[in-house]
């Protein structure tokens, strides 16, 4: 069975997100909310997690699975993402602002291509 063009951007994505956890942690820091414990243990397992989900996605027998744990993962991260628009809202920084206010809406594609992963395997 052939991957679909979203499954491979979403693999890739996830590739590139879960080394830049593991090499820049601390690129990841500002982003976590004041709730979660343990912050940088907690960035250095979503890395592991995406990378784990990354290559889930491109072997057929674990594109299912893969597939709801990425879903479930960019539904566990998007408080980070509310937090860095929040962050951004109070800035000077028109480009962070950009940046940060885009990631909201592209973070439900992802999670349709996770989802589309998971029924076409």
């Amino acid at each position: 069975m052939s991957i679909s063009r979203g499954t491979r951007v979403l693999a890739g994505i996830f590739a590139v997100s879960g080394v830049v956890h593991l090499v820049r942690p601390r690129f990841y820091e500002p982003l976590m909310p004041a709730w979660v414990p343990a912050h940088r243990e907690v960035i250095v397992a979503s890395g592991v997690a995406e990378l784990a989900c990354a290559a889930g996605l491109l072997v057929p027998p674990t594109r299912r699975v893969a597939g709801l744990a990425s879903a479930a993962l960019l539904v566990g991260v998007f408080p980070g993402n509310l937090k860095m628009a929040a962050d951004a809202a109070g800035t000077d920084r028109t480009a962070f602002k950009a940046a940060a206010f885009a990631r909201l809406p592209l973070q439900w594609p992802m999670i349709r291509a996770a989802l589309g992963a998971a029924r076409r395997s």
